[in-house]
């Protein structure tokens, strides 16, 4: 894998994980959100209302074209494991930010997540 392909690559993770994030900001300032009922054209208005929803969708279109450039340089096998880095960066995030506990549950999964991710990504041909 060039060192090209897996900058791309990271960057599109990185900033898919900076949108889940953004969107849990603004989740924490709206509240509970539901669609379908009577409220919903309310709801869509407080999120419109939220910069961190913004911030996200922001990261989610940016990320949208750097995964395209991402898929260009790499099989789609080797390039989608590498969107669960995304799950690393997400709970130290959330963790830090957020206050979410890390089990040791979660660690033992996040260990396995970064073993598979190096077993992959070490399938490519140089």
């Amino acid at each position: 894998m060039s060192a090209t392909a897996l900058s791309i690559a990271l960057l599109s993770v990185l900033l898919n994980a900076a949108a889940q994030l953004f969107l849990k900001a603004g989740t924490n300032v709206v509240g509970t959100v539901s669609f379908g009922d009577a409220n919903t054209v309310n709801t869509l208005i407080q999120i419109a209302r939220v910069p961190w929803f913004w911030a996200g969708f922001a990261c989610y279109g940016i990320s949208l074209f750097t995964w395209i450039a991402t898929l260009s340089r790499l099989p789609v096998s080797v390039a989608y494991p590498l969107v669960s880095i995304g799950y690393v960066v997400n709970a130290a995030a959330a963790w830090y930010l957020f206050g979410e506990s890390i089990t040791a549950q979660k660690l033992v999964g996040i260990g396995l997540i970064v073993v598979g991710v190096i077993l992959v990504s070490n399938t490519v041909s140089k």
